[in-house]
């Protein structure tokens, strides 16, 4: 309902529900617990009774994955933990979520790989692609020269780059992989290419 001050108040009929009052100008869903939220020009990170945990202090604040949030300081991501500490100082371009304990990052026009502790596992030397690249089932779709191919968790190349694009895998399929080559979608079954 709203109130003689134009104040939205939410009241649910099953009064088992709680609602987390209008309070901020973006909020986002939750994950691992917690959800971001824009104060002003600042975010930061609120548990699900709706109280701030980290308070908004941040340029940019994405979702929570593998514990760890990616978080943006003047020009510079990095990354925090659910206290609110910084563990990987921003430093970089840009920055995806981990997945499977590795995220990617950008250094100008180039992607690479990190692990948790900031070091870089594998030197940015991709280009961009429709999206940042990640992790999935052990390999990633990078892009090279305008092509696309797979590395595995070393950077070795285990798929030469050579589709249009290449869709990432999920929920157990990582034996086939959806790809394009000159406007036209195929399969492709990674166990026969990497020999398995």
């Amino acid at each position: 309902m709203i109130d003689g001050f134009n104040v939205l108040t939410l009241v649910p009929s099953n009064k088992n529900v709680s609602v987390i009052p209008l309070q901020f100008d973006y909020a986002g869903s939750f994950s691992e617990g917690l959800a971001r939220v824009q104060i002003g020009w600042k975010y930061g990170l609120i548990d699900k009774t709706g109280k701030i945990v980290i308070e908004p202090q941040f340029d940019s604040v994405f979702s929570f994955s593998e514990s760890l949030v990616n978080v943006k300081i003047g020009e510079k991501w990095g990354f925090i933990d659910k206290t609110g500490k910084i563990v990987i100082e921003p430093q970089f371009d840009s920055v995806f979520s981990f997945r499977e304990g590795l995220a990617s990052v950008s250094i100008g026009e180039k992607w690479g790989f990190i692990d948790k502790t900031g070091k870089i596992v594998i030197e940015p030397m991709f280009d961009i692609g429709i999206g940042p690249p990640f992790f999935s089932e052990g390999l990633a779709s990078v892009k090279i020269g305008g092509k696309y191919g797979l590395i595995d968790k070393t950077g070795k190349i285990v798929i030469e780059p050579m589709f249009d694009d290449v869709y990432q895998f999920s929920e157990g399929l990582a034996s086939v992989i959806r790809i394009r080559i000159e406007g036209k979608y195929g399969f492709i079954n990674l166990n026969k290419c990497l020999g398995k």
